[in-house]
């Protein structure tokens, strides 16, 4: 009863959501702090009347206040349910294995190569440098052979390292402008450089972005892309072949209360950064390698242990961190930045654990 495709498939392995006990769950990179308070009040006063209605196919509003917080055109938006579903539409709308490869990363969103699987597109995976930054020679260079697109976090995940926009110039200078180059946006807003004001530059430029990091809005699954007209026009087209109401009534409403909600933004982003920091450089005083993070988490190993040992024990004490089985990255584990309180619990465990 099963189709070749599905046979051939390996999914994607979410972080863990465990139900046996209450963690300090620092495995997932969710915003530690509530969202905004509005949106709690919208809420209390929003009438369900509302949800027996579709929702707005085309996220007008939301595209427009989205637009206006870039200073973009609403036809550079595209909004979607959650930035996986629109990265989907994209392996699906711009990458073809006639034109060659798809390049990413060797460790970067272990998502991109299920797309790639579930799409049937084949790809090459570039490795990192020594010092874990993305070789972005290599990725323009594909081994001498055309590429059908190229796709990266910045920053990029699991390292947390971010490129800097002089670099991201660099490399669209020097790419196919007729090939899609997609930069993941999920972690810019705590430290790096975004490329949205490339998008009128480069028509081949497409910037991905979610509502689940840095606004406190993993549960509500929304995501959105800036991009040229053509691009997002493409994406429509894609998304109105498979849902045309993917983003839901009230999903819609809160992006727009979030969006505009920029003080409380701007405070609730600054106290991460704060935490990341200082959990780096006290981890860095107890021995352990920390990589340069610009995102909500941190790559770090401790010389002797594997990463393996250091997430079971940590789990014993009821603090989840995130551990991948990938050889070249095994001695590490991600950790989510949560509040300054909660680094500073991890920080006494590790002190006393390792």
């Amino acid at each position: 009863m099963l189709s070749r495709r599905l046979e051939a498939l390996t999914p994607y392995v979410p972080g863990e959501q465990p139900r046996d006990r209450k963690y300090l769950k620092l495995n997932t990179n969710e915003n530690p702090w509530p969202p905004s308070p509005r949106i709690e009040a919208l809420l209390r006063e929003y009438d369900p009347d509302q949800l027996r209605l579709y929702p707005d196919p085309w996220s007008l509003s939301l595209r427009q206040k989205i637009a206006r917080k870039y200073s973009v055109d609403v036809d550079n938006i595209f909004v979607g349910n959650g930035s996986d579903e629109i990265l989907s539409f994209v392996w699906y709308a711009f990458f073809d294995g006639l034109y060659g490869k798809l390049v990413f990363p060797q460790f970067t969103y272990s998502f991109y190569p299920v797309y790639c699987d579930f799409y049937e597109i084949p790809y090459r995976r570039i490795p990192l440098r020594p010092d874990f930054t993305l070789d972005l020679e290599a990725m323009i260079e594909n081994g001498g052979e055309p590429s059908c697109g190229m796709a990266f976090p910045n920053p990029n995940a699991p390292t947390g390292i971010a490129l800097t926009l002089k670099q991201i110039e660099d490399l669209l200078n020097r790419y196919p402008t007729d090939r899609v180059v997609v930069i993941d946006e999920a972690y810019i807003d705590f430290g790096g450089e975004s490329a949205v004001g490339l998008i009128d530059r480069y028509a081949n430029l497409l910037v991905a972005r979610t509502f689940s990091k840095s606004f406190s809005l993993a549960g509500l699954r929304l995501g959105y892309a800036l991009g040229s007209p053509e691009l997002i026009r493409a994406l429509f087209v894609t998304k109105d072949s498979f849902n045309s109401y993917t983003v839901g009534r009230l999903t819609q409403t809160i992006g727009e209360i979030a969006i505009e909600d920029e003080a409380w933004f701007a405070e609730k982003i600054a106290r991460i950064i704060e935490a990341r920091d200082f959990f780096s450089e006290e981890l860095k005083g107890q021995g352990w390698q920390v990589l340069p993070s610009k995102a909500n988490f941190v790559f770090v190993r401790k010389p002797g242990l594997t990463g393996q040992t250091i997430y079971e024990t940590l789990k014993e004490r009821g603090i989840l961190v995130r551990y991948f089985n990938v050889e070249g990255i095994r001695d590490f584990v991600r950790v989510t930045i949560g509040k300054r309180e909660d680094m500073a619990r991890l920080l006494e465990e590790l002190k006393r654990l390792f």
